[in-house]
């Protein structure tokens, strides 16, 4: 090679210089990096693991398998067992066309009659009543009548809670100043932190037809003797309170209580509620009955306006005949927050119950080791049912679009997000504020007894009943129904454990659906008819200590 050549190589190397090594330093520049970003991301996850959190590749010899294997165990979350969460509003969405389109295919030419037929039989009574003689009233026949002794003093007791837990204590305290031989005073009523009504014994019920219709088996009066009084310098809260534990026998009253009223006179039970065992002598329960049953009667103005709202709810059932479903509804914000259950309200709900909770349990439910847990109380059927799930369950049983509804409850937790619904699938819903007008109710607003003494009475004279959730307002009209009509009125007591399930599957079809809602059907109507076991309420289960398969005196 000429020298020349020798030299025109490096001065061509040294014009493409500039091009070639530019695009070397910059590789060079993205190399590094990528080289920085890789390290700082294992320094991240070397970090991360170290400190027990994330999740990602791991670094060789940081942990033992079984701390990973730990560590992948506490960071997965389980999917929530069936039935534990409420989605029965997504449900409702899937299922409303559904439903839609059977009331439109029940009201068609085609399907009139069999639809007409439907409504009818799952509106007669008599196609739950048991074969052979039915049962009738007999608690005259098993009270003995005869002139009543000298009686041994004054009984004052103390009743409590709502309604039908007054209700209980009344019965109870005639039954216990039968035991004692003592005369009673009508009962007082405490003013419950709830209920909040300061109702008296005679704003609800018939004083003096309590007072007549008791006559021959235990003495009533309405208020302590005057030279009582004076005994104690007009004080009831001096009278000895003779403090007695749930569910006493007979036998303790007997032994602990009538030695006390021999000495003074008089004694007082405050508070008294499920004071009384429910195995007791079968006259104290045939007295049970006649009070529940007979002596108990509302006072007129309550009498006056429920038997008028029982016309108009007939009125309003003339599709089925004058005959109506009714519902009691347990989701006023106070049971909400004491069941302790989720729905779909989010934060917003969760203020409201814990307030709600604190104001009326005060501390209650922040006690230590107090385990709240929803979502297994929404499992085990403990949660109350929202006016929503309570549509779909009846549309679900059969009952359609021109079945007339008759809802008790006291004031709905955000009534109109649930009860809109509920409407949606029962147009002729009513409840006490829609049939009366406004001033006919003015004089019970503020009782909460009183209000639900008119729900009492319009429930009971329906052709169904359904229970949402348990106390004493469905405990006691199951039994006074039982007791009016012949030992079985219909009603269903749906099993909330598996009624959940069907409510958990936002991707359930109408036809499933249906099914599952007229197995629970089939099961509460097995159970429709029922005897008084030995632990069981007299008040729930009149049979056959109060009832015969004969006619009796009622």
């Amino acid at each position: 090679m000429s020298l020349a050549a020798s030299m025109r190589k490096p001065a061509a190397w040294r014009r493409a210089g500039p091009r070639g090594g530019g695009l070397r330093r910059r590789g060079a520049v993205v190399l590094l990096l990528a080289l920085a970003y890789t390290a700082g991301m294992l320094m991240f996850l070397l970090a991360g693991r170290l400190s027990g959190g994330g999740s990602g590749v791991e670094v060789a010899g940081s942990s033992s398998p079984l701390q990973r294997g730990r560590r992948r165990h506490a960071d997965a979350q389980p999917p929530p067992q069936p039935g534990s969460v409420y989605r029965s509003n997504l449900v409702f969405e899937r299922l409303w066309p559904a439903m839609r389109d059977d009331a439109t295919l029940a009201a068609s030419a085609s399907s009139l009659a069999s639809s007409a037929s439907w409504r009818r039989s799952m509106l007669m009574t008599s196609q739950y009543q048991n074969s052979g003689e039915p049962w009738m009233p007999c608690v005259n026949s098993r009270l003995t009548r005869s002139e009543l002794p000298p009686s041994n003093g004054y009984l004052m007791i103390e009743a409590n809670g709502g309604l039908n837990q007054q209700r209980l204590s009344i019965c109870d305290a005639v039954a216990v100043a039968s035991l004692l031989n003592a005369t009673l005073v009508i009962p007082t009523f405490h003013l419950n932190s709830v209920w909040r009504d300061s109702s008296k014994f005679g704003d609800i019920f018939d004083e003096d037809h309590f007072i007549e219709t008791l006559r021959e088996h235990v003495r009533v009066v309405k208020k302590l003797p005057e030279d009582v009084l004076m005994c104690f310098n007009h004080n009831i809260s001096s009278i000895p309170n003779m403090r007695t534990k749930a569910y006493s026998s007979p036998k303790h009253y007997v032994q602990k209580v009538l030695p006390k009223l021999l000495e003074l006179g008089v004694v007082r039970i405050a508070p008294f509620s499920n004071r009384l065992s429910q195995s007791v002598p079968s006259n104290i329960q045939a007295l049970r009955c006649l009070v529940n049953y007979h002596a108990l009667r509302f006072s007129e103005s309550i009498r006056t306006l429920a038997d008028d709202l029982v016309g108009r709810m007939m009125k309003k059932s003339s599709l089925t005949g004058g005959k109506y479903v009714s519902v009691h509804l347990r989701f006023e914000e106070d049971m909400v927050a004491f069941s302790c259950c989720t729905y779909d309200g989010g934060l917003k709900e969760k203020t409201e119950m814990d307030n709600a909770r604190e104001r009326s349990w005060r501390g209650k439910f922040r006690r230590h080791g107090r385990v709240i847990n929803p979502e297994a109380n929404r499992r085990d059927g403990k949660c109350p049912l929202t006016p929503l799930e309570v549509g779909m369950m009846l549309r679900g049983m059969g009952f359609d679009n021109t079945t007339s509804l008759y809802v008790a409850s006291g004031k709905i937790y955000h009534s109109e997000k649930y009860m809109t619904p509920l409407r949606q699938m029962f147009p002729l819903l009513a409840t006490k504020d829609s049939l009366a007008l406004p001033e006919e109710l003015a004089q019970f607003k503020g009782h909460s007894s009183r209000l639900a003494a008119l729900d009492y009475t319009v429930c009971i004279q329906s052709e169904v009943f359904v229970t949402t959730q348990g106390g004493n307002f469905p405990h006691f009209l199951m039994g006074h129904r039982r007791y009016l009509f012949g030992g079985n009125a219909k009603t269903i007591k749906p099993d909330k454990r598996k009624l959940v399930l069907s409510f958990d599957d936002p991707n359930i079809r109408w036809d499933r659906f249906k099914q599952n809602m007229q197995e629970i059907l089939q099961h509460s109507d097995v159970r429709s008819v029922a005897f008084r076991k030995p632990n069981n309420s007299i008040y729930t289960f009149p049979m056959p200590d109060c009832m015969c398969q004969q006619d009796g005196l009622r």
